[in-house]
């Protein structure tokens, strides 16, 4: 029998989407926060926000109506997270949403949106998300901790690097057998081992060889 899943797991593209965020106190600065970097066009309502949330105010990064939450402020957003300290007004935010093709977190109870926010480690271009579909936060957090010990800054280099010499690689090795051979290298467990051990320039230096074995010259 097939294991069901509680969540489907999934990254958004949600530049330019249209995001509210309710609530102003430091969990909805980090959701806000979150949805910005993301690209999405942030709402903020609460009578008042956070001074870091001001801050993205007054640089024209996120809008803020000052007031309560009003039936019909989420009508025209597609993502939606309610994110106050009134469990009254987030059940009235998941109930204006629930009916309308939304997305809809409740931070206090997971449970009565259809999607929850797992933990994340982010290194650049890497993302790693982890969840345990509610059942422990606290266990989400500590191999949250722990992944971010693996996989170090180093990594968010390393992508950049990737990107740009792979793009170079499927337009100057012809040969399919030897380009997927060297692109499968770059995630090898040596070159991981070196990239830890030794840094990003060891790791360039060691791909760069390889490179010029096929004839390929590139720049970091």
């Amino acid at each position: 029998m097939m294991k069901q899943m509680k969540y489907y797991p999934v990254f958004l593209n949600l530049k330019g989407v249209k995001a509210v965020v309710v609530g102003g106190g430091r969990v909805a600065e980090r959701k806000a926060i979150a949805l910005l970097k993301a690209g999405a066009l942030v709402k903020i309502i609460s009578p008042a926000i956070t001074k870091t949330l001001e801050k993205y105010k007054k640089l024209g990064l996120a809008t803020h109506i000052k007031r309560e939450y009003r039936q019909g402020d989420v009508r025209d957003a597609f993502i939606v997270i309610a994110a106050t300290s009134s469990r009254q007004t987030n059940n009235r935010v998941e109930a204006d949403s629930k009916d309308l093709p939304r997305l809809i977190n409740v931070v206090d109870t997971p449970s009565m949106g259809n999607f929850i926010l797992p933990s994340i480690v982010n290194r650049g271009h890497l993302t790693i998300a982890i969840s345990t579909e509610g059942c422990s936060p606290a266990l989400s957090k500590a191999i949250r901790k722990e992944l971010e010990e693996i996989y170090g800054s180093e990594f968010s280099d390393y992508l950049k690097f990737v990107e740009s010499i792979r793009k170079q690689a499927m337009n100057k090795i012809k040969n399919s057998v030897d380009r997927e051979k060297f692109l499968k290298s770059l995630a090898s467990e040596d070159l991981f081992r070196t990239l830890r051990k030794k840094g990003v320039k060891a790791a360039v230096k060691k791909i760069k060889s390889r490179m010029s074995d096929l004839s390929v010259v590139t720049d970091f």
